[in-house]
């Protein structure tokens, strides 16, 4: 599994990144965190806002920092 943080590494990203990591770690899921901070790669996914939130490729939120439980719900969906 690859999460991405889309977004320039402002405060809001940097939140997202962290609530990802804790959700990983709390659901013992094995997945790669990888920060996108070229806007060029960022608007390649069609989002208007950051932050954004990409898991396998599917974008699952933007525009808002996501609580870690969030996060966690939306890597038990298959």
């Amino acid at each position: 599994m690859i999460i991405k943080i889309l977004g320039s590494g402002c405060k809001k990203c940097l939140a997202l990144e962290a609530n990802a990591r804790a959700a990983l770690q709390s659901s013992a899921i094995n997945a790669d965190v990888e920060k996108v901070t070229d806007f060029v790669a960022i608007a390649s996914y069609g989002i208007m806002s950051t932050p954004g939130l990409v898991i396998d490729e599917k974008v699952v939120s933007t525009g808002r920092v996501l609580s870690a439980s969030e996060i966690g719900a939306l890597l038990k969906v298959p």
